[in-house]
């Protein structure tokens, strides 16, 4: 989305892991979440609902893609085993790809959110004033479609 808009993309990963895979502290967590959202510009891709408001407030627009779980599951599965031992280009350095048991936390979280973290996100877009352009995308011919309106 960054090449397709200009805007410069922040992954939440590299916000929520240091290399070796150290987890920030929830308030430095939140602290450079509001670093990014201070910015002039910016796209933020993933969570940290502790600044979902603070972002909302700021933001133009919300895209949420809203996928089933077990598509999502399927699509770590895959991107798993296509980066097995290297780090993503949405992960910091000194964070490889990895599969198997240490894992099994972030498939639980995963799973925990499917209905958690989806209702919370429901009930934050019931407050969008109308200015604020909301994209709730659920199926790959929405998202094409709304890709699609960026084409040059």
């Amino acid at each position: 989305m960054g090449v397709l808009t200009g805007l410069p993309v922040v992954h939440i990963d590299h916000i929520h892991w240091q290399a070796g895979w150290v987890e920030l502290s929830p308030a430095e967590k939140t602290r450079l979440c509001h670093e990014v959202e201070a910015r002039d510009a910016w796209m933020f891709e993933g969570g940290h609902s502790k600044t979902w408001e603070t972002r909302w407030a700021r933001a133009d627009m919300v895209i949420w893609l809203d996928r089933p779980v077990g598509l999502r599951f399927w699509r770590i599965l895959r991107r798993s085993l296509r980066w097995h031992g290297q780090a993503r280009p949405d992960l910091p350095e000194g964070c490889p790809e990895r599969f198997g048991r240490e894992t099994l936390p972030f498939w639980h979280y995963v799973w925990a959110t499917r209905t958690k973290g989806r209702d919370n996100i429901l009930r934050l877009l019931t407050t969008a004033s109308p200015e604020k352009s909301v994209m709730h995308l659920q199926t790959d011919s929405q998202i094409a479609a709304f890709l699609a309106g960026f084409a040059k």
